[in-house]
């Protein structure tokens, strides 16, 4: 394990808050899943701009992103956009999540198919890129999720990043504690359900505003308003209810699998060069995690935020993008792993 270097690629400055990016249906296995596109801009300037005359021989990859449980590919709006200058950047709602439909049963194991078919067409996909490895990038749920494709397809993975990766645990956070030993109980899920029905939009997009983020004061009214129509929107879904509290029970099941299904089994057999991104005040993933995750996969780097929760990718998007851009550019020069290593092991990590 190493500290995570900071890219020092000018990055975009919008000015403005981007509205989500706009996606199409792709067929996975079982039915079909939401993918938005954020399409690859080259290098900007020093002062943000698109550069005028960009160099032919400028990086033009790809890149997946999976949000975790309760989000949709509208996570990723903020730093796909930064990304961009480098990667033309994919987001996917999880089968049950944002506009996709739900799977015929919730499991890890599904998400795991879904992300795999997505790298596929996305591979397949015409243009610059087109059959190389994509850097994949996975948050929570969908950060267990990438550790598995990562391990099963590394034909598929350039990079590995993961953002507060729900990796298994047997202590849950005290926030957690009562309501998934609840979910895991039969016919519990349909109750839960039920109850989240009579919470308003605006009620529950507070309550995940103060459990995600360091700092909720940071969040744009703009992007609050955004996270309530994204809500209301789904609750018009007869499945949104399952999709949570199933996905959960899933989740919870898959941390009891031993053996070579274990997760953290998988991710020591992860070959792509990885990065483990945390935030120190994240209340949902013991931030304990991060240097233990780092330090089983055989060749990562760690990048611990200070004052930042759960939700990096949208609570501190620059410095996230600058370690997945430094990722992306070192495993491209072939400097990654002990190249780019300080010489310390264990819990030492670039903080930002």
């Amino acid at each position: 394990m190493s500290d995570a270097r900071l890219s020092e690629t000018p990055l975009p400055r919008p000015g403005v808050l981007l509205p989500p990016w706009p996606g199409a249906m792709v067929p996975v296995t079982g039915g079909e899943v939401l993918v938005r596109h954020t399409p690859w801009t080259g290098p900007v300037d020093d002062d943000g701009q698109p550069a005028a005359d960009p160099p032919a021989d400028a990086p033009h990859e790809r890149a997946l992103y999976v949000h975790g449980l309760g989000g949709a590919s509208t996570n990723w709006t903020d730093l796909a956009a930064l990304l961009a200058v480098r990667f033309d950047g994919y987001a996917l709602d999880l089968p049950g999540f944002g506009q996709s439909a739900p799977p015929s049963r919730y499991s890890v194991h599904r998400h795991v198919q879904a992300v795999v078919d997505v790298l596929e067409w996305v591979v397949a996909q015409p243009g610059p890129g087109q059959g190389a490895p994509v850097h994949l990038v996975g948050n929570s749920l969908g950060g267990l999720v990438s550790v598995w494709v990562a391990a099963r397809r590394p034909d598929l993975v350039a990079t590995l990043t993961l953002i507060s990766a729900a990796m298994p645990v047997y202590r849950v956070p005290a926030a957690f504690d009562r309501a998934i030993t609840l979910v895991l109980l039969p016919g519990v899920p349909s109750l839960a359900e039920r109850r989240m029905a009579g919470v308003s939009p605006e009620q529950r997009v507070r309550g995940l505003l103060q459990m995600c983020f360091g700092d909720p004061t940071r969040v744009p009214r703009e992007r609050v308003e955004e996270a309530v129509a994204e809500m209301r929107q789904r609750d018009e879904q007869p499945w949104a209810g399952q999709a949570l509290t199933r996905s959960l029970r899933g989740l919870m099941t898959s941390y009891f699998r031993v053996g070579r299904a274990n997760a953290w089994r998988m991710a020591r057999s992860v070959q792509a060069p990885s990065l483990v991104v945390w935030g120190d005040r994240d209340k949902l993933v013991d931030p304990a995690l991060a240097p233990r995750l780092a330090g089983v996969l055989p060749d990562a780097r760690l990048q611990v935020q200070a004052g930042i929760g759960h939700l990096a990718m949208l609570e501190a998007p620059e410095p996230t993008a600058r370690a997945v851009l430094a990722l992306a550019e070192d495993a491209a020069a072939g400097t990654t792993g002990a190249a780019v290593a300080t010489g310390e092991t264990g819990s030492r990590a670039q903080r930002v």
